[in-house]
């Protein structure tokens, strides 16, 4: 894929997360995929996805900063919402929450096949402390 086609595969990928089409995701995500090091399925990585968007219905995801080299596409993105339901360990208190989040993929074959992110956990913890 060129520059251009990965940053708009990118695009369509966050757009599938916001509006909650995860059952398209094998046009993302290789059957296995490397998650922070660890080899994990997509249907797992869609489940993961369902149990962050039954905590928290209205999060989304809107894209900051987007690079792509090669193969490799990196994220900085803002994630907001309001949990209803504990969510990352943290009882849901009723306030909006808005946290950073940095992510790094490798594409093979036009899929995802290596994934890294981190979030602002603390961040997190802090907003909804109160």
């Amino acid at each position: 894929m060129s520059g251009e086609e990965l940053r708009d595969f990118y695009r369509r990928y966050v757009d599938l997360a916001n509006r909650r089409d995860f059952d398209r995701m094998d046009e993302f995500a290789h059957d296995e995929v490397i998650v922070n090091g660890h080899p994990v399925r997509r249907d797992d990585m869609v489940t993961e996805f369902r149990r962050h968007t039954a905590a928290v219905p209205d999060l989304s995801w809107k894209i900051e900063d987007l690079v792509v080299d090669g193969d490799r596409v990196a994220a900085r993105l803002t994630d907001t919402g309001t949990p209803v339901r504990e969510w990352n360990g943290l009882a849901p208190t009723g306030a909006t929450v808005s946290i950073a989040e940095t992510a790094f993929y490798r594409v093979e074959d036009g899929r995802f096949k290596v994934m890294w992110y981190l979030m602002d956990a603390d961040g997190l913890r802090r907003q909804l402390a109160g």
